[in-house]
């Protein structure tokens, strides 16, 4: 760790059940700092962090933050009237992001950064897998808890930083990466980023930070990311081109394997054995939230949950399911996240769930916007029937519990969303 960060004796983390804060909360304490949070509720992220020792709070307020704290940390969603970052800057005591963090971590490592709209998370996870398999013992943080560790976060000992790298606000660009993952773009983040161009500029602006003896790994003949690969002074290096089809991914769908081809292009650059970065990727068990099941109901109904909060992202997991389990009835339970987003893709999230017999949707969860009347869940439904789909509105997570209970071994049902649908499979009563 930077000696900027070695100094500090009591940190305190703003919105420390963020996944990827969560990471440093950890890591911080790892190192023996005394660490203390403050979120708005209690998450299995919290609860984790409280298991090994770092008190928590619930609620924002002046007081959460314990005497003689000398750093504040924060997640970039909360606000700049957020009271406890009110009280340290009154107070003079330093506060810094999340991505600043990142920065300080990553500066005397050599990062391997993966970005993208979608699938950033299950290829960071799966590159970490394949890294520490072959004994390199990075330093991982990812935005999701890595199943084969049980955390989001791995401590190595070696030159190597790998990490996920958010786009929102373009916080990526604290990163100085030396081997920089494009999964792919999308129009995504459309609170905070005018446009298309808008993110193409910023991850442009992201790829220029790679130094010539570097690597961009991407899908090269991808049309949106022309403009961002345009005249870089690194090599462009196309993972389609480590595409195996005959690879036996334990989570099923193309984009799997899209994601495990960027593996094992970053794999070859590292001059890592091919045959052991297969089997690596063959035992990859995954990520919490990424096509995670849960088990079955009383009677049977197989249950899975998965982050998929954009309409590309749902339509790639639900046509993993199909392909996983075509001859059973398929049942989505999906949570809009932010008014923004439910708005701006309405028609593409109407289009999304061909591959589902059966949709349940939820009430819009808001993150951290404000509400907007304009827009509701009612409406997606509305427009998911216009495309001769069986949809209905379920207005509470507990009617979506009875529903999903009420389901039998010839169904397999998944939650969906951002937000906090997953607490649904914590209603259910499951086989043993």
């Amino acid at each position: 760790m930077n000696n900027i960060l070695d100094a500090v004796k009591k940190v305190h983390f703003v919105g420390i059940g963020g996944i990827g804060i969560s990471a440093i909360a950890r890591l911080m304490h790892l190192k023996g700092t005394k660490v203390s949070g403050s979120d708005i509720s209690h998450s299995i992220i919290t609860v984790e962090l409280e298991k090994v020792g770092v008190p928590i709070t619930i609620g924002h307020r002046s007081e959460n933050i314990p005497e003689k704290t000398d750093l504040v940390i924060y997640t970039i969603a909360v606000s700049d009237d957020n009271p406890e970052l009110v009280f340290a800057r009154e107070n003079n005591i330093r506060t810094l992001t999340y991505p600043q963090t990142l920065s300080i971590i990553s500066e005397d490592l050599e990062t391997i950064a993966i970005s993208g709209t979608h699938g950033k998370t299950t290829t960071t996870a799966m590159l970490a897998k394949v890294c520490i398999d072959a004994g390199l013992d990075p330093t991982v943080i990812v935005g999701s808890l890595m199943k084969d560790l049980q955390s989001n976060l791995c401590v190595g000992r070696s030159k190597y930083f790998i990490v996920e790298a958010c786009e929102y606000r373009r916080s990526f660009l604290n990163l100085n990466p030396t081997i920089l993952v494009i999964t792919n773009i999308d129009a995504d983040h459309l609170d905070y980023y005018e446009d298309m161009h808008d993110i193409q500029l910023a991850f442009r602006e992201l790829a220029l930070k790679v130094p010539f003896h570097g690597a961009v790994i991407c899908n090269a003949t991808d049309p949106l990311l022309e403009p961002i690969l345009s005249g870089l002074i690194c090599p462009i290096i196309d993972y389609t081109k480590y595409m195996d089809t005959d690879l036996k991914l334990n989570a099923p769908g193309i984009h799997n394997t899209s994601n495990a081809a960027a593996v094992g292009a970053v794999a070859d650059i590292l001059n890592l054995d091919k045959k052991n970065t297969q089997q690596s990727l063959e035992n990859f068990t995954g990520t919490w939230r990424r096509f995670d099941l849960h088990g079955t109901t009383k009677r049977g109904a197989l249950i899975y949950d998965d982050y998929a909060h954009h309409p590309k992202e749902i339509k790639a997991t639900l046509a993993g399911l199909k392909e996983k389990y075509p001859g059973k009835k398929r049942i989505a339970f999906f949570q809009p996240h932010q008014f923004s987003r439910t708005k701006l893709l309405l028609q593409e999230f109407s289009e999304a769930f061909s591959d589902v017999d059966l949709i349940y949707i939820f009430p819009i969860y808001p993150a951290r916007e404000v509400s907007d009347l304009s827009i509701n869940s009612s409406m997606l439904v509305g427009k998911i029937k216009e495309n001769g789909k069986d949809a209905h509105l379920v207005e509470s997570f507990e009617v979506g519990a009875e529903i999903m209970n009420s389901q039998n071994d010839s169904s397999v049902v998944i939650t969906m969303g951002a937000g906090d649908v997953y607490k649904v499979t914590e209603m259910i009563s499951y086989n043993a």
